[in-house]
């Protein structure tokens, strides 16, 4: 079925830097090979959303190319399907699905860019699909062994989901770095064994007197700040892999220690579903199945990650509140069931 031409769609836009609206559009006519999703929720990447907000990066970076003004943020919403282009095959009327798109009222998808959610997958728990899916492919890129020590700085969403999965595939020790209390106590919660609440730059004698003085197999740097990655590498052992999850805007600022050639370690970059050609099995979707199994089976959790739930209207001082202060956040949702 069409979209009638009266359907109106809420969206967030940043016009330029700094700026946030909430600007009322036509949605799109449907195609023959695509379908109409109305919104439910929308999960923000609040680390990366900040930084596209700002507006602040390195030129010739992924940043400078991706974000130009007006911007639509957000990748991460899940919602229902209400209208079906006559092409279309295997979708209903109603079926939930993740879609991956902005924080938008509604939106017009290709069937093919569209994830069912099983039955047993909540809606809110899905908004974390994309999230999930980047952290799950940094894990792979960390080639770790059972029993592993892990060292992980930086325990927001993508650290705590990190840690969900560092347990799942066994590591032996999970430990985590994070100024942040809360963060901590949640990570605990969901399989870290040992927290460090400060500074990696203080963290040296943590590592040293949980790992005997062998330090971390795998040490993930997922805080995106330029300033943190010299710090991981003292933190890992030698011939040890140090795992890039968080892209910074300034990567002109980050540089290598001695580490890297006197103790051989292997610097590792990931970022969304980019994975060495052996594992080309794993595609995006297969990823968030894994994901979506996990949930069912209990072996990961996030419904207890989202701290902050928010009416879309609500985004100009979403925005504001978290370019002054995220650390009492981890999941922040639209709820675009409130209008």
């Amino acid at each position: 079925m069409g979209v009638p031409p009266a359907v109106k769609s809420k969206a967030v836009v940043f016009p330029s830097p700094g700026q946030v609206d909430v600007i009322v559009e036509d949605v799109p006519e449907l195609g023959p090979d695509e379908l109409l999703v109305q919104t439910t929720c929308s999960l923000l990447s609040t680390g990366t959303e900040t930084c596209c907000l700002q507006g602040d990066f390195d030129p010739d970076t992924v940043w400078s190319s991706w974000v130009t003004y007006p911007f639509r943020p957000g990748y991460a919403s899940v919602g229902r399907v209400v209208g079906i282009g006559e092409k279309v095959q295997g979708f209903a009327v109603d079926e939930r699905v993740f879609v991956g798109g902005h924080h938008r009222q509604y939106e017009v998808v290709a069937a093919g860019n569209l994830k069912k959610l099983p039955p047993e997958v909540t809606e809110e728990d899905a908004s974390w699909s994309m999230l999930a899916m980047i952290a799950q492919t940094a894990v792979r890129r960390g080639e770790h062994g059972m029993g592993d020590t892990v060292v992980l700085i930086g325990i927001g969403p993508l650290g705590q989901l990190v840690t969900q999965y560092l347990r799942v595939i066994g590591a032996d020790r999970i430990l985590v770095i994070d100024t942040v209390p809360m963060r901590l106590e949640t990570a605990v919660q969901h399989g870290a064994t040992a927290t460090f609440c400060g500074s990696a730059a203080d963290a040296v004698d943590f590592i040293t007197a949980h790992t005997d003085g062998r330090l971390g197999d795998v040490v993930y740097d997922a805080t995106g700040h330029w300033s943190v990655f010299p710090l991981a590498l003292r933190l890992a052992r030698d011939h040890g892999r140090v795992v890039l999850l968080g892209d910074s805007p300034y990567p002109s600022r980050q540089h290598l220690t001695h580490d890297v050639m006197t103790r051989q370690l292997t610097v590792v970059g990931t970022q969304n579903d980019r994975l060495q050609p052996q594992y080309g099995w794993w595609t995006r979707m297969r990823q968030m199945e894994l994901f979506y199994s996990y949930l069912q089976r209990g072996q990961m959790r996030v419904s207890d990650l989202i701290t902050h739930r928010h009416r879309p209207d609500d985004a100009p001082s979403v925005y504001r509140q978290l370019l002054a202060d995220r650390s009492d956040t981890l999941g922040v949702l639209f709820d675009w069931r409130s209008g």
